[in-house]
C-alpha cells in the first residue's frame, strides 16, 4: 500500500467510505475501521501513538463540555411544559392574525431552538403542540406540516446549536463568534416563514383562519397578561442570560451551557414539574446524544489523523483550487458537495471530514472564516429539508396523522425550501447579516 500516491489513497480511503455507507455500516466505526486499516498499513503499529494524541486531544477539549450541557438544557426545557405555555401565550398575542396558529408555531419554534439546539426534538415538540390545534381549526395540512419541519429546524442556526458546537473546535474559530454569527440567518429565516405565512393567509384566509371572536372573549385580559408573563418571560430570560454572556464576553460557551441547564432545573421547579423521574429521564436523553456525537467524532479522528497524515488535505486543496470555476464557482461547488454529502451522512461526519478540509480553501480564497462556517452551517440545514432523504420530514411523519402522507410532507416543504434558498442569496449578498452580531462581540 506504501507504494500508491496520496491521490490513489484519498480516491481510496473516500471510495471505501461511500461502500460502506451503502452498504449500511454504522458511520462512526466504518470511519474508525477505514482509518485504522490505512493507517496501520502505511505507517506502521507506531502510527497507534498518533491516533492516541489525536484521540485524546478531542477529549480534552473544554468546548465540548457544552455539549452535554446544553442537550440536558434542552432535555430539561423540553419536559418542563415550557413548549406548552410557550405555545399558548404565543397564540393569545397572534391568534387575531390571519394564520395565527402558524405564526405562534413559528415564533414557538424560533424560542424553542434557542433551548434545545437539537432538531428532532423541536419537530417533534413543534407536531405535538401546534399541529392539533391547527388541522382542529381548519388550516391547511400541507401549509401545517411544511412550516413544522422547517421552523424546526432553526435550532441548526438559532444557537445554542450542537452543530456549532462541533464546528467551531473543528475550524478554529471560537464557537461563541459562531453563536453570534448565526442569530442573523435565523431570525432572518424566521422571520421570512412569517412574512410569507401572513401574504399567503391574507390571500387565502380558508389557508390559516385567525382566532374567532368567541375564543378571543373566552379569556379576560388579566388573565392574558398572567399567562403571558408566566410563560413567555422566564424562558426568554433564560437564552437572553446565556446568550448575553456569550456576547459580553462575562462567559465561555462552555460555563454559559451550565449556567442555562442549572436555570432550565430552576424554571422546571417553578413550573411544578421537576421531579426524580423527569431529571432521570433528561439525563438519559442526554447521555444518548452526547455519546452518539462523541463516538462519531471518535471515529472521524482515526479517519482524518490518517487522511491528513498521507497529504489528502494537500490532495483535495489542489484538486479544487485547481478548477477553472473562479472564486465564487469553487465557492458553489463546495457548497454542493455539502449538500449532496447531506442526504447520505449525519451532520455530525460532514463537519469533521470536510470542515478540516473546506477552511483553508476558503481562506485562500478570500472569505472571512466566520462567513464560510455560517454559510456551510446554513447549508447544512437546508438537507434537512430536501427530498428524499429530509431528516425532518422523517422526524415529522412519525406525529403526523394518517391522513398528512410521505407525498403530502414533501410537496409542503417545497417554498420553504426556496424561502430558505432566498435567505441564502441574502446573505451572500449581504454579508453583514451574519457578520454584525460578532463584530460587536466584547471580551
Amino acid at each position: 500500500m506504501s507504494v500508491l500516491s496520496p491521490e490513489a489513497i484519498t480516491v481510496l480511503m473516500f471510495g471505501l467510505l461511500l461502500f460502506g455507507i451503502f452498504l449500511g455500516y454504522q458511520i462512526a466505526f466504518l470511519l474508525a475501521g477505514i482509518g485504522l486499516f490505512f493507517g496501520l498499513g502505511l505507517f506502521g503499529i507506531s502510527f497507534l501513538g498518533s491516533f492516541t494524541l489525536n484521540f485524546l486531544s478531542v477529549m480534552k477539549n473544554y468546548i465540548l463540555l457544552a455539549i452535554p450541557l446544553f442537550v440536558l438544557m434542552g432535555s430539561i426545557m423540553e419536559r418542563s411544559g415550557a413548549g406548552e405555555r410557550l405555545f399558548g401565550s404565543i397564540y393569545i398575542l397572534s391568534g387575531r392574525l390571519p394564520g395565527g396558529l402558524a405564526i405562534a408555531t413559528t415564533l414557538l419554534a424560533t424560542i424553542f431552538a434557542a433551548c434545545t439546539g437539537v432538531v428532532g426534538a423541536s419537530v417533534v415538540t413543534m407536531g405535538v403542540l401546534s399541529l392539533p390545534a391547527m388541522l382542529k381549526r381548519g388550516y391547511d395540512k400541507r401549509l401545517a406540516s411544511g412550516l413544522i419541519c422547517a421552523a424546526g429546524c432553526l435550532g441548526v442556526l438559532i444557537p445554542p446549536s450542537i452543530m456549532i458546537v462541533i464546528y467551531g473546535p473543528v475550524a478554529g474559530i471560537p464557537v461563541g463568534k459562531l453563536f453570534m454569527a448565526a442569530i442573523g440567518p435565523g431570525l432572518c429565516l424566521s422571520g421570512v416563514y412569517i412574512l410569507y405565512i401572513l401574504i399567503r393567509c391574507l390571500l387565502d384566509p380558508h389557508l390559516g383562519p385567525p382566532m374567532s371572536k368567541e375564543e378571543l372573549r373566552a379569556i379576560p385580559r388579566r388573565e392574558k397578561v398572567r399567562i403571558v408573563f408566566s410563560s413567555l418571560l422566564p424562558p426568554i430570560v433564560i437564552i437572553l442570560a446565556v446568550l448575553g454572556s456569550i456576547f459580553f464576553g462575562v462567559a465561555a460557551p462552555t460555563e454559559a451551557a451550565a449556567t442555562g441547564a442549572f436555570a432550565a432545573g430552576g424554571l422546571s421547579i417553578f413550573y411544578k414539574r421537576f421531579n426524580v423521574s423527569m431529571l432521570g429521564e433528561a439525563a438519559e436523553s442526554t447521555l444518548k446524544t452526547t455519546s452518539m456525537i462523541l463516538t462519531m467524532t471518535a471515529g472521524a479522528v482515526f479517519f482524518v489523523s490518517t487522511f491528513m497524515s498521507i497529504g489528502g488535505g494537500e490532495v483535495v486543496e489542489r484538486v479544487i483550487l485547481g478548477l477553472p470555476l473562479g472564486k465564487w464557482g469553487i465557492f458553489f461547488l463546495m457548497l454542493l458537495v455539502v449538500f449532496i454529502l447531506g442526504m447520505f451522512l449525519d451532520w455530525v461526519a460532514i463537519v469533521l471530514l470536510v470542515v478540516p478540509l473546506y477552511t483553508p480553501i476558503a481562506a485562500k480564497l478570500g472569505f472571512d472564516a466566520i462567513w464560510f462556517a455560517t454559510m456551510i452551517i446554513l447549508n447544512l440545514q437546508l438537507s434537512y429539508i430536501t427530498p428524499p432523504f429530509a431528516l425532518a420530514a422523517f422526524y415529522y411523519r412519525g406525529i403526523a396523522p394518517q391522513e398528512i402522507t410521505m407525498k403530502d410532507i414533501y410537496f409542503s416543504l417545497l417554498p420553504f425550501i426556496a424561502l430558505q434558498i432566498a435567505v441564502f442569496v441574502l446573505c451572500t449578498l449581504w454579508p453583514a447579516i451574519i457578520l454584525w452580531l460578532p463584530s460587536q462581540m466584547g471580551g
